[in-house]
């Protein structure tokens, strides 16, 4: 999902992506999120408990969140090199760690 909400901030930078209008972003970005969800959807279906998985509901939200911030943090680092990495975004990423702890913690 990370691409597909923040790649085409990139778009002004790529040759015949940098005059797209509103319409053919949300059309790319739509389509990739789909792709996307062709394979979050079914992994939340196997991995609940309610259907034989390993996982509640909430480590497996709590689950797709750290795995969110942790791609979007290298896709920013990478793709956004103006972007600055700050000590309080370092305490956040570590109270996610605690965050995931303590939810698993039966």
């Amino acid at each position: 999902m990370t691409f597909a909400w923040y790649g085409h901030l990139k778009f002004k930078e790529i040759k015949g992506f940098d005059s797209l209008s509103l319409f053919w972003i949300v059309l790319i970005s739509w389509s990739i999120a789909l792709f996307e969800y062709m394979f979050q959807v079914p992994a939340n279906r196997i991995g609940y408990q309610g259907n034989g998985g390993p996982f509640s509901l909430m480590e497996l939200k709590v689950l797709q969140e750290v795995i969110t911030l942790s791609v979007f943090l290298i896709f920013s680092l990478l793709l956004f090199r103006n972007e600055t990495f700050r000590l309080n975004h370092l305490i956040g990423i570590f109270f996610l760690i605690l965050a995931v702890y303590f939810i698993f913690k039966k």
